[in-house]
């Protein structure tokens, strides 16, 4: 039976060839529509790159001619900033109208082989308890990036912002499954909002992203939302490239903006108080071999 697969980007201040990567990889994947929600308010060059680039790709490459023949598109979406969640909500709406049964959340700043959607969409074909999924992802040298992890303390989000690396490491392996190699399928509560792989009638049921966090904790919120009541994976079998750039270490109004949305994280779902919390850490960590007390 054909399935429908729909992806989003959210750019701010992007030209073109800032995600390419990401459009040459879901051209080469089995992705129906492609939306490009573009948030820049003085950036008036995208959609004009864009359209030469549909032009001479979609239009030039054999084997996408006839992917845009069976139906394949590429929309631009402007649309105000309304932060991470809400760009892609502005998509995940208009996939969830068109009926859409797969839809792929991902950075401008990720890259993949055609390989890594339809190994994901197998395994999701054949485990109808899973909601989310997210890949192996690695930076461009090929070392891994820890991204599927614990669910975040107070005191974890205070020691990482201001303690130095060495006073904080362990905790930071445990909280990054360090311990589980990164070679096992993990049922994780937090994945990052880099890749993630949603079934459609999956975010029906559970809600978009929550447009209360405007950057930062929206990946954390969506996947426990999501865990409550679906499988949401860390799948290391295929893998991707994420350049992270880590903008709220370097930038202070990113910092502020990181900042303010964790706050609004612990006051949603309980600061030290939050058994729930502990519970799906140590469900997490047994499935490892470990334990975890927080």
């Amino acid at each position: 039976m054909y399935m429908m697969i729909t992806a989003s980007i959210v750019t701010y201040n992007h030209h073109l060839l800032d995600f390419e990567p990401v459009l040459r990889s879901l051209f080469a994947s089995p992705v129906d529509i492609v939306y490009v929600i573009d948030h820049s308010e003085d950036m008036l060059e995208l959609k004009s790159e864009l359209q030469e680039f549909a032009d001479r790709v979609l239009k030039g490459e054999p084997e996408l001619v006839a992917k845009v023949s069976q139906g394949f598109q590429l929309m631009y979406l402007p649309h105000k900033n309304n932060g991470y969640g809400g760009g892609h909500n502005v998509a995940l709406k208009a996939a969830i109208e068109i009926g859409s049964d797969y839809h792929l959340v991902v950075n401008p700043d990720v890259w993949f082989g055609p390989e890594v959607i339809p190994a994901l969409k197998k395994y999701m074909d054949e485990n109808h308890t899973i909601g989310q999924i997210m890949p192996k992802v690695m930076y461009p040298n090929g070392q891994i990036q820890r991204l599927a992890r614990l669910l975040p303390t107070p005191t974890d989000i205070i020691g990482r912002f201001a303690l130095p690396e060495w006073m904080i490491r362990r905790r930071n392996q445990t909280c990054e499954l360090t311990q589980s190699g990164f070679t096992k399928t993990l049922n994780v509560s937090f994945l990052s909002g880099c890749f993630m792989f949603l079934r459609t009638n999956a975010v029906k049921e559970i809600g978009l992203f929550d447009e209360r966090f405007f950057l930062y904790a929206e990946d954390i919120d969506f996947t426990r939302r999501m865990h409550e009541k679906y499988d949401t994976l860390f799948y290391p079998k295929v893998s991707i490239y994420h350049t992270f750039t880590r903008g709220s270490r370097k930038e202070l109004r990113l910092m502020f903006i990181h900042i303010i949305s964790i706050i609004k994280y612990f006051n949603k779902w309980g600061w030290w108080r939050d058994a729930e919390r502990k519970r799906l850490n140590n469900d997490v960590m047994k499935q490892i071999g470990g334990k975890v007390n927080n």
